[in-house]
This record gives C-alpha cells, structure tokens and sequence, in this order.
C-alpha cells in the first residue's frame, strides 16, 4: 500500500533566529532534511554493504526492513518511510544482527515524533513487528517473523498455541483450555493492534505481556482476550460473553485498572484495585495491618490506611504503666513495609497513611514527608492524608480555637460525623476544661489550617479530604464507616477491624463517546453496561489474599467506574478547559455515566440477586447519589441541576435493588491512559509537548489535536517546535498562534484552578464515591491555597489529591549550537504522572 509522504516542515533552504537570538538548532535543521525524505533507495543498500546476522550467519533481509516500514507508515499522514529508512542508515553496521536492527528501526523513528505526533504510531507497529518475531519465535521454538498482512491470518492459530503454552508454563488457569479458542481467536481484530501509539505499546509491552524468562509471547490481541476471558469465567455462556469483553477493551472504550490487565486469567487473579484497612489501638493489629499490606500490596493492589485510632504521644499504656511514643514510628515501619514489597517486582508497593485533624500527633504527621528533622520520624515513601471533619474548617472560618485529643481518651470521635460528631467533640472539650481528660492541646484552627497548607505546598504532602461528606453521602451509612480514603482519594468504603474495602475499578475512555457535536450518549451506554458486567465479575473471580478483604467484598461487592479522556473530549467539541461549557460538559457527561452505572447494577441486581447489606442502604430508600448532597446542604454552594428521568430510575432501584453497593469513582488513570492513548482521567493538558518519563523510559510527548490545528493554519514548522520546547510546551508566549487556540490548548498551569474545582463539583454530585482531583497552581501564596481548598470544601466535595506547583525549569535552554531548545525528561516532581499513581491503575 503506498504511504503518504511527509511534507517538509518549512521550505528548504530558511533560516530563522531562535527564541531569544538563538540559532535555530543544527538537530532541527537535520530532522527538516530527514522529514523531507532523502530520495534514496534502502534496499540498494543491500548491494553496497554486506550485511550479516552474526548468530545466524545468514544475510540480514533489509528488503523485509523496507517493507516493514512501509506497513508501519501506512494509512497515517504525514509521515514517510524514507525518512526512518534513511535515519536507519546512519546506525546500523556490517554483522548487525536481527534483534540490533529491529531496535535501529524504532529508535530512528521515535526521533521524529517531535515534528510529527504521527510517528509515534510509526514507532509503535515498529515495536510491534520486534513483538511478533519474539512471540512467534519462542511459541514455535525456531526463529518465526510475521508482518502486520500475515497476522490476519496468522492470529487465531497462534492465540490457541499461546494459551497452551500459557498453561504449561503455570502462567495461566488451565480453565482457559476449556474455551471454545478457535472461536475466540478467529474474534481476534489484527486491525487493532494499529491503534497504538508508541507510550502505550511500549508500557504493555515491558509491565503487562506474559513472558518467559523475559521473552515475551503475549501479542496484544491475545493479551485482552485473556482478560476478557478471566473475566468471564464464572458466565452462564462465556465464550460470547469473553468476545463482547474482549471487543470492548480492544477498541479502548473501556479498560480495566492495572491489577485487573495483569493477573486476568492468570493462575493468582487478584484483580482488585485498592484496599482500605483500620487500625485498632494494640500491637497485635498493628503488626497484622502490615502482614496486611504486605500480602495485598504483593499482588498490585494500592493500600489506604486509617491510623486514626492508635494513640498519641503522651498516651498512658496501661499494660506496662508507660507512656506511648505515639502514631509516628509505627508508620515509619508501614513506609518501609511498602519499600520491600514492590508489587511483585512490577511498580512501587504504595500506601497511603490518614490522620484525622483532632487526632494529638497531628502536627508530627503533617511534618512526616519533609527532609529535614529526625529521619526515624519521617516517611519519604509513603502517601499521606489528612481526614477533615467539618467542625474544624468551620472553626477555622470563624478564627476559633480547635483542640487535639489522644483517641483512647475520645475513643467514639473516630466514628462520629456531622453534626452527631460536632457535639460529642465539644463534649470532650468541655471534659477537657474539668480535668477529666489527661493528653490534649489547644491550637488556633486557623494556624493549624494554615501549617497543613504550607506542608502539602513543601512537600506535597499530606493530601486534603474531607470525613463529613464522605460519610453524610455514603449509600452504606447503615454498616459502618468511611475512616479513610484510598491510595489516590476516590474510594470511600466503610472499614472496621474485622472487613478490609476493597474496590474494583475500570474507566470509560470519554474521547470515545463524542464527536463534534457532542456526547454518544447510545454508545457510552452501551459501554457501561459492560464495563458495570465485567467490575461485578471481578468480585467473584478475585484471588483474596487476605480473609477480610473477601468477607468485606462479597457482602457490599463495590465497584468503582470511572473515566478518562475528558480532555481530549473538550478538545473534539472545541471546548477550553476554562470555560463554563466545560463545567457544563463535566456534568452532563458524569450524569449519563452515572445514570447507566446504576441502570446496569440494578439490572445485575434482578438477574443474579441483590448484595447482601442492601436493605437499609440510601439505594433501599431511594436515595440516589443526586439526592444524597441534599445532607450537606446548608452549609455547601451546591448545583441541583439534572438533564435525565431520574425519577424512573429511583422506582427501579427501590424495586429490583442494586448488585453493588457503589458504582463509582474516578481514579487517576496514570498508566491504563498511556495504553489508550489518552489524557489521564479528568487532567487538564499538561503540556503541548514534553518529554514524559516513567518505569519504560523516556517518551515525546505531542498534542496531536495541536498538530493539526496548527498545520490547518500553516503554522507547523521547525520554528514552532523550537518555540514550544522554549516555552515548556505553552502556547502563550507564542505572538503568531491564535489567542483561540491559546485558549483551547492552555496547559494545567495556564487554567484557573477553580474552575478544576467547579467541573468536579458538577461530577461529584453523581458519584457515589469520589474522584482524585488534582489542582495546580503556577505560583502558589498562602492566599491562594486558602481560597482554593476552602473553595473545594464549600462545593461538597469529597477529597482532593495532589497539589502540582510548577517548578522553576522543565526544558534545557543552551546557548550551544546543536542543543537550543533540546528537551529533556520531566523530573518526577514535576510531572502530572508519579509512581504512586499507578498502583490504582
């Protein structure tokens, strides 16, 4: 098939003066030269340079290189395959071996990503062809290539194969055999395996494709048909119920959390996303919670802790007549607990440490993350949070003072909200004044407030949430607690000593549910109804690794759906993220996800049975999650806005009753985005274009909705890469781009932050848990973060994550010919995706 050719960047022969003086770069100039196509002809190369394979002694087919290429540029504009063949040229060697040029291939193409997003599709069927001969290979046990034409044919013989070497291995369930596999492997879409762009295949294909002894031989086709089909183990017709999962992740409008797309069809499916534990007050539960996170965290699940009820400094030990040390050096130990135990050796272990705010150790746990001060008393690898009850920040707003108690003395505030929680505290606080309370401290509200601001700014620590609304909301009011949140804020599920949460999650990718015109709202149903199918499965499939977290999940059977692409959503309907269209769409969008979440678990409910705590719920009373804000009202600004029959939807729920006790939450998405080639959850941009660096490596990353715009304004050239790479991928010092598309494409830092907090207000009106929201903020000041975060709690919601502040550089400015403008990798610290992240997703 012939490819399009790529069109040069600028005319031959211009030159430009760099931002500020500088020479337009030699390495720009040569990418002018290559993305231009060179005119000559690789396979004469054949002629001039003897090429062998060392290992095989037999001549390196290069024409087979051509061709590969070729295929990989097909169907996608404005690239060439001469300019990776002739940037090939320049690295490959007489002996160069197989393996040496397939990487040769893909690297020479990944340098042209920055002028042209379309190469990193290029890159990736590059990588995908390196796949193919390693998993091919290795089935046949003799050296096996397929280009992508031959794979149509080749799929389905090979996808029976893979599963029974799957089997044999021990890597996957021997249940897997028993599928009708000729049929699903002739459901297998080759065409698919097109879709992904270079971050996405390279992430599957160093953490997820099953491999031995580090050879992979899990292609991507067979890698979602294993999922699907560990998800539909337990199905009265599984076969087609596995093409119906397989047909939904494959296509990207849906894809199951990390843990989920590791261990589906494995022989150990722990297939969960987070967990949520309480710990009592003895050393006995101390030590067992972390046995707890050891064992949960070896299988990829993300842990939530709530250390609320230990005691605190000062506290009288009544066993040995001593006083504690307090909460701090038992976290210490849960920080080096998450260290050793990193997910099988996959990602980070991570787990996430809540304090609420009355608790006495409250200021050592706000200095836990700062690298100053006495290193046995802090914790550099742990997440933490602070769990906020609404008295303190209306004392707070009122200037009052806010006193700090030891929980074996005020045992009852840890499962007190709201206003019963609000009476009982000052009770103690009258207690106090009598003498009758041993540890405690007065502090003004407004100071501690401020401490906890300027902590999460230094050290981005601990995060913002919120225990009343978190609570007043839940539909499980009647069993319990929500004492804590999860490892990245958007799962509120009770806790207790004996039932540890658990929630399995999942996200609607958005940008493939709308066009221009707006939301398919036939379609995004559709995909919910499955997405909700497949969440309840995981839940009866699940490999549980501890007692409690089975007995917790098979009584209330949470889910959590949430969604991802919101961005690039506004961006298909021209919508700027500062905008009251987008709070508008942030609304509209979560209202049809939320009605259908709770159609599909309603319509579960009739068909396999209610879960068993239901009676009693708010869903029993007909309390729908757009009802449930009403018990925060009068003290939050709320919107009671709705666009559906909601009223049908109560009568059905009061009926048929629910599968689950909560359908949703919007996790962060940091790596199942990648996989998709989407912007992470409800994100703004981060930048038009950087360098993203993660567990894979080093990726470009560019705006392709930006790429195209500017090309329709004859505005993409070398000089606009330049200037993006100067400028940290903002547009807005750039005088010849259209103040429209400043506005459409403004980066994270570019937005006023409230109007994050306005679109997830408009959310989490119809969530039944909560959403991890981060908020950025260009130059933050104590004002501003105090306008910001009381901002977010007088909105209603629930929890907040990460605080994102822009550092002071992000791209090397060199005055050295060859090296203007050369991007490098965003450091951790700055960058939208952390490490932590992932261990949701």
């Amino acid at each position: 098939m012939p490819s399009a050719r790529a069109r040069p960047c600028a005319p031959s022969g211009t030159s430009r003066e760099g931002p500020r003086g500088h020479a337009t770069s030699a390495a720009v100039a040569s990418s002018r030269a290559v993305a231009a196509g060179s005119g000559h002809d690789f396979r004469a190369r054949e002629e001039r340079v003897p090429v062998t394979d060392t290992a095989l002694s037999e001549p390196i087919p290069l024409t087979r290189a051509s061709t590969v290429v070729e295929q990989a540029c097909a169907g996608l504009v404005d690239v060439d395959p001469s300019a990776v063949l002739t940037e090939v040229e320049r690295n490959i060697y007489p002996g160069i071996g197989e393996a040496e040029l397939s990487e040769a291939l893909i690297m020479s193409a990944r340098t042209l990503v920055e002028s042209e997003p379309n190469y990193s599709r290029v890159t990736a069927r590059l990588l995908l062809d390196k796949l193919r001969g390693e998993a091919l290979s290795h089935l046949a046990g003799t050296p096996r290539q397929a280009d992508q034409d031959q794979m149509r044919d080749d799929y389905a013989a090979y996808f029976a194969d893979y599963v029974r070497h799957g089997i044999d291995l021990g890597r996957l369930d021997p249940e897997l055999a028993r599928f009708d596999l000729p049929r699903l492997g002739a459901a297998l879409e080759a065409e698919r395996d097109l879709a992904f762009d270079f971050l996405g295949l390279q992430t599957l294909y160093d953490r997820y494709f099953l491999h031995d002894g580090g050879t992979r031989f899990e292609l991507p086709q067979a890698f979602f048909m294993r999922v699907a089909m560990g998800l539909a183990l337990r199905e009265d017709d599984r076969d087609a119920r596995a093409v119906e999962f397989y047909r939904l992740l494959s296509s990207f409008d849906f894809m199951a959390s990390t843990p989920t797309l590791f261990n589906s069809g494995t022989t150990r499916p722990q297939l969960s996303s987070c967990f949520l534990t309480t710990v009592d007050d003895d050393l006995q539960s101390i030590f067992s919670s972390y046995r707890n996170n050891a064992l949960l965290a070896k299988y990829s699940g993300g842990l939530g802790n709530d250390w609320t009820p230990v005691r605190g400094i000062g506290a009288h030990i009544h066993g040995t007549n001593g006083e504690s040390q307090g909460v701090v050096p038992f976290l210490k130990i849960a920080n080096d607990t998450a260290v050793a135990v990193n997910q099988g050796g996959k990602r980070k272990g991570a787990v996430c440490a809540y304090l609420e705010t009355w608790h006495i150790d409250v200021e050592e746990f706000l200095d836990l993350r700062k690298n100053t001060g006495d290193d046995r008393r802090r914790t550099h690898d742990m997440n933490t949070a602070n769990w906020v009850p609404d008295e303190f920040l209306h004392r707070v707003e009122a200037d009052e003072s806010w006193t700090l108690f030891s929980p074996d003395e005020t045992p009852d505030l840890h499962d007190l909200y709201g206003e019963e929680f609000a009476e009982r505290y000052r009770a103690y606080e009258a207690a106090a004044d009598r003498g009758e309370i041993r540890v405690f401290r007065r502090v003004r509200a407004v100071e501690l407030w401020r401490r906890m601001l300027t902590m999460l700014f230094e050290t981005g620590h601990p995060w913002i949430t919120f225990k009343d609304p978190c609570n007043l909301r839940s539909p499980q009011r009647h069993t319990g607690v929500v004492h804590s949140s999860n490892l990245c804020t958007e799962i509120t599920l009770n806790t207790a000593a004996d039932e540890v949460a658990v929630c399995n999650l999942g996200s609607v990718n958005l940008a493939r549910h709308v066009t221009a015109e707006g939301l398919d709202r036939d379609r995004l149903a559709a995909t919910v109804r499955t997405a909700v199918r497949m969440l309840d499965n995981v839940i009866d499939i699940n490999f549980y690794t501890i007692p409690e977290a089975e007995r917790s999940n098979s009584r209330h059977r949470p889910v959590g759906l949430g969604l991802m692409g919101f961005s690039d959503a506004l961006l298909a309907q021209r919508i700027p993220m500062s905008s009251p269209e987008a709070v508008e769409f942030a609304d509209r969008s979560m209202e049809e996800i939320s009605y259908h979440a709770i159609a599909a678990s309603s319509a579960l409910a009739e068909e396999r049975g209610r879960y068993e705590t239901f009676d009693g719920s708010l869903w029993s009373r007909g309390v729908l999650p757009i009802d449930s804000q009403e018990f925060l009202r009068p003290s939050r600004e709320l919107d009671g806005s709705s666009a559906l029959d909601w009223d049908a939807l109560r009568e059905r729920v009061r009926d048929n009753g629910m599968r689950n006790s909560n359908v949703m939450a919007i996790a962060p998405t940091a790596t199942i985005a990648n996989i998709c080639g989407v912007g992470q959850s409800i994100e703004p941009l981060y930048r038009n274009l950087y360098v993203k660096s993660n567990m894979s490596g080093d990726f470009t990353v560019v705006n392709p909705h930006l790429v195209a715009d500017l090309k329709r304004a004859g505005l993409w050239d070398e000089a606009m890469v330049a200037d993006l790479k100067f400028f940290d991928g903002s547009l807005g010092p750039i005088d010849r781009i259209p103040d429209e598309l400043k506005s459409l494409y403004a980066t994270a830092f570019e937005i006023e932050p409230r109007w994050l907090v306005e679109a997830a207000a408009r959310r989490q009106k119809w969530i039944d848990q909560a959403q991890s929201l981060n908020l950025y903020l260009a130059t933050p000041s104590g004002r501003k973060l105090d306008e910001l975060y009381r901002l977010a709690w007088r909105k209603g919601l629930k929890t907040t994550y990460y605080l994102r502040s822009s550092s002071a550089t992000h791209v090397e400015k060199s005055t050295l010919r060859g090296t203007d403008g050369k991007l490098n990798a965003v450091p951790a610290a700055c960058s939208v995706e952390d490490p932590e992240c992932e261990a949701c997703q």
